[in-house]
């Protein structure tokens, strides 16, 4: 049943808003909202093909329907509006995550998407480039170039 299916998504769908949003409680509801849009539109998904990237391309499209509609870009983090990150006993660790969240955050909104799409999302090139609207190699170039800067801001 598809309901369960999504169910078993909804880390994976939290963790993709929360790259969109930055912010929790708008993550949480860009995920209620997408998950409710996918409920309401379950009828349109074909059995068989890829639950997950049908549910990443809702969410995407309705981000920047909202971003669209409101009028209103995301803003960037600040160190102390920043959320800390998962709880780590290791200091070192933690100062390590909160580069790699700040330097993410320094990338472009098309770069850091393509990579969490990529990198941490587990969709092949063909499939994020198919969620983001441009081609194999448009993404290719996006991730790359993402790759790259995030080597050079942490060093």
């Amino acid at each position: 049943m598809i309901k369960d299916d999504i169910v078993a998504l909804l880390p994976d769908l939290r963790a993709f808003a929360r790259f969109l949003c930055r912010e929790r409680e708008s993550a949480d509801d860009l995920v209620q909202n997408t998950v409710l849009a996918a409920l309401d539109k379950q009828q349109q998904f074909a059995p068989g093909t890829n639950l997950k990237g049908w549910l990443f391309t809702i969410m995407r499209n309705r981000f920047y329907s909202d971003l669209r509609t409101q009028r209103r870009r995301p803003t960037s983090i600040d160190d102390e509006a920043a959320v800390p990150l998962a709880a780590v006993d290791n200091p070192e660790a933690a100062l390590a995550l909160k580069e790699l969240s700040l330097a993410l955050w320094g990338l472009s909104p098309q770069s850091r998407e393509a990579l969490v799409l990529v990198g941490a999302g587990g969709f092949s090139y063909e499939e994020a480039a198919a969620m983001c609207g441009c081609s194999v190699g448009t993404l290719k170039a996006r991730v790359s170039r993402a790759r790259r800067q995030l080597a050079g801001r942490l060093g």
